[in-house]
């Protein structure tokens, strides 16, 4: 058996790999590294963006509320102005007809000289 030994060995190449095949399968892992490396950068650079255009929006829908809470301020001061001046205009006529009546029909009992509150004078609530 020994000298079958010695011949087998003889007869055995040894496996090493292809200078060839490393760069191949190097350049490969190269390749995959870089494209996932540009992926990431367009990743990147597409967040940005999206970041910029969320922050513009922001800053635009922000000023937009603002005019809109600033218009519901000068609209609210306006009711009240015209429903002070409704009120006003319900006491200026309620004193009329109670001069109307006083002087033409005789009714001094009739009402007293002091005007009902908006609400019941005007059957509604505000």
């Amino acid at each position: 058996m020994s000298n079958r030994s010695l011949g087998a060995a003889e007869t055995v190449i040894p496996l090493a790999p292809k200078s060839n095949v490393r760069s191949e399968a190097s350049d490969q892992l190269d390749k995959a590294g870089q494209a996932i490396l540009g992926l990431l950068n367009r990743a990147a650079t597409a967040a940005e963006t999206n970041y910029q255009q969320t922050i513009e929006m922001t800053q635009k829908l922000s000023a937009q509320l603002r005019a809109a809470e600033d218009r519901i301020r000068e609209l609210e001061a306006k009711v009240r102005y015209h429903h002070d001046r409704a009120d006003r205009a319900e006491r200026w006529l309620y004193q009329i007809s109670v001069e109307i009546e006083q002087k033409f029909c005789g009714r001094e009992e009739a009402r007293s000289s002091r005007p009902p509150s908006p609400q019941a004078s005007s059957g509604q609530t505000r």
